[in-house]
């Protein structure tokens, strides 16, 4: 397993490191010098382990960008890690607010020109011998303003699959008392009707006019309870369909535009909002002590909860939680009888079995939902979260 160090000592293993000249520079001396730092960090001071980011088994050279691809995806061709892709990417700050500059076709390196290895799109900066002397020289590529001709479905990539988040990202899904008792609310259909569907006319009141004509429709489902205090953390939203404002007034006409289920008099509306579906960039909470559960899948008739299943996690903005947010999945081992006290009932505490990570999408002040992105067994509620 090769590493990509970024302490102290893999710094000056690498400045003390002699390259003849003979020998040709290309990925496998890189991934040769990698191995060479990785021993290097063992014996000199100053290497720090947790910041070393570890490149897959057989990780390839370069690999083209295809269709449906995240850059989640391309980084767990390369690293052990792929939620460490901001750190080989070399991104700057401004980067890291929109890195998403990857399209279908765009091919990417692993490059081993620099200190450290880096990703790059082909066609960056990049090392070449000089053939003359031998020596590895930094060469730069100019680049002039040329034309993308692509079709609007094959759009630069996003960090992880949309299809399988897009469905929460403008929908209501955790209400407090507040919404519910204050929040617009149904109280007619069209010709006394109690039950609505798809292409009938609503009446509502509490719309405000400055919300939009885009509008959720919504029933209160179960409460979200914190297995560990036992509060109420909210109650989940159940989506019923969408509604767009027809004509605003005391009581608002709107259109029912999609029925997932019935709707009713008396269910609620909430502003559709808008989303940039982009900007996620995976990064570990502030706060390396943070420690959560799941407490809920987003569909409760799922018996085994498996990658790219969106779950609800017991902690928030109040707990400090961002958009972004990547946690370790944990799993307590059960206690094991005592090799030393056999017969008795003495048992061994196990330490508890990481085995996964989501991917916090949404964040609500007490409870935000998270896609589960990398596992080697199902999750349970009640399984641990924290910081990886």
């Amino acid at each position: 397993m090769q590493s990509i160090g970024f302490g102290a000592g893999f710094v000056f293993a690498f400045a003390h490191c002699a390259v003849p000249n003979r020998w040709k520079w290309g990925p496998e001396m890189g991934k040769s010098i990698i191995s060479l730092l990785l021993f290097a960090a063992v014996w000199l001071p100053g290497s720090v382990a947790a910041d070393e980011v570890k490149l897959a088994e057989n990780a390839p050279d370069r690999y083209v960008v295809v269709k449906g691809d995240t850059l989640w995806g391309i980084s767990a061709k390369f690293l052990k890690d792929p939620w460490r892709w901001p750190d080989v990417w070399g991104l700057n700050k401004d980067e890291i607010k929109n890195p998403h500059w990857i399209y279908p076709g765009d091919v990417v390196v692993l490059d081993f020109t620099g200190k450290t290895p880096r990703l790059r799109k082909d066609g960056g900066a990049a090392g070449v011998s000089d053939a003359a002397s031998g020596d590895w020289q930094l060469m730069t590529t100019k680049l002039s303003p040329t034309i993308r001709r692509t079709a609007l479905a094959a759009g630069a990539i996003s960090s992880i699959p949309l299809s399988a988040i897009s469905p929460f990202l403008t929908r209501p899904l955790v209400v407090g008392d507040k919404e519910l008792n204050s929040g617009p609310q149904i109280v007619a259909g069209p010709e006394s009707r109690v039950v609505l569907s798809a292409g009938d006319t609503a009446l509502a009141r509490g719309i405000v006019w400055e919300n939009g004509n885009r509008w959720s429709v919504y029933r209160a489902g179960r409460n979200l309870v914190d297995p560990d205090t036992k509060e109420i953390l909210g109650k989940e939203a159940i989506h019923l369909g969408d509604a767009e404002l027809v004509e605003f007034g005391e009581i608002s006409t709107l259109h029912i535009t999609k029925s997932n289920q019935e709707i009713s008099v008396g269910d609620r509306l909430a502003r559709t909002l808008e989303s940039d579906k982009l900007s996620y960039v995976p990064r570990p909470p502030q706060n390396p002590k943070i420690r959560g559960r799941v407490i809920a899948a987003s569909d409760s008739s799922v018996s085994e909860i498996g990658p790219q299943v969106v779950v609800a996690l017991n902690r928030g903005t109040r707990e400090g939680i961002e958009v972004g947010n990547v946690l370790a999945l944990y799993r307590d081992r059960p206690n094991v009888t005592d090799p030393d006290a056999p017969g008795s009932r003495e048992t061994v505490r196990l330490p508890p079995e990481r085995y996964g990570i989501v991917f916090v999408f949404r964040v609500f002040e007490k409870v935000s939902y998270a896609l589960v992105m990398n596992t080697t067994r199902p999750v349970n509620i009640n399984d641990v979260v924290q910081a990886p």
